[in-house]
């Protein structure tokens, strides 16, 4: 393995891994419940989600949309910034949570993953909805705004996030608010953003993710293809817009 010098290692600490564990994830703990030892964070992250494996999971109504966004965004940032990690650090994977250094660093990167993962599928999501609706494209996309405005003020400004955290959230509303619904293809266009924040966040050495960045990009999209054949296949549009506008004044 490749020494990579972002790897900073405090081997004094005895408890520092399970301390840290406590804290990392904070948001994403509430919805995925205790989580689990690195070595085997990812293995539960997938059985939970039923990748690999199809889960028959509706997403026929507004309160099924908006679990949906926030669930596969939580799971392709999460998937994509650990599994890097750990393929780049190999063995000493599970040391990396014993530097508090290191461990501030994956919070900041995991927040601005999971806001780009979270872009990307809206975008996607809202199309989806605009293509299998006609003429609801208006609807679509103010659906979808609202969904994400929720989403993110529900995640408040977490307190491992950094600074500029809240104007990456503004950055979402605002290329919502320019998408045209009705152009959005069935396709990986629309995830454009979290590739990109994987290779610019993740705690790793400029010089290495250079040299990672082209099957780091294509790992990132790839998580994103069962995703999109969920959607494909479980999406009720009329029964997820037609809820929604029983719920406008």
């Amino acid at each position: 393995m490749v020494h990579n010098p972002t790897f900073t290692i405090n081997p004094a600490k005895q408890n520092g891994a399970r301390e840290t564990l406590s804290v990392i994830g904070e948001y994403f703990t509430q919805r995925f419940g205790k989580l689990a030892h690195p070595s085997v964070m990812l293995r539960n992250l997938r059985d939970y989600f039923g990748f690999g494996k199809r889960r028959a999971e509706p997403v026929g109504s507004r309160a099924e949309l908006r679990r949906f966004l926030e669930t596969r965004a939580s799971y392709v940032a999460q998937f994509s910034l650990y599994g890097y990690l750990r393929t780049r650090a190999g063995q000493r994977y599970p040391e990396l949570f014993d530097d508090d250094v290191f461990v501030k660093s994956i919070n900041i990167a995991k927040w601005h993953i999971w806001l780009a993962c979270l872009s990307d599928l809206a975008v996607y999501s809202g199309g989806m909805l605009a293509r299998r609706m006609p003429g609801s494209a208006d609807a679509a996309g103010a659906l979808v705004r609202e969904l994400v405005a929720e989403i993110i003020a529900a995640a408040g400004q977490p307190e491992d996030a950094d600074d500029e955290f809240a104007a990456h959230a503004a950055r979402i509303q605002a290329r919502l608010a320019l998408c045209e619904w009705n152009r959005i293809a069935d396709g990986e266009d629309c995830f454009s953003e979290s590739p990109a924040a994987l290779v610019r966040w993740a705690p790793i050495v400029d010089e290495l993710k250079t040299l990672d960045e082209p099957i780091v990009l294509n790992s990132v999209r790839f998580r994103w293809q069962e995703v999109r054949r969920h959607l494909r296949q479980f999406l009720d549009a009329e029964g997820v817009l037609g809820e929604s506008a029983g719920h406008r004044p």
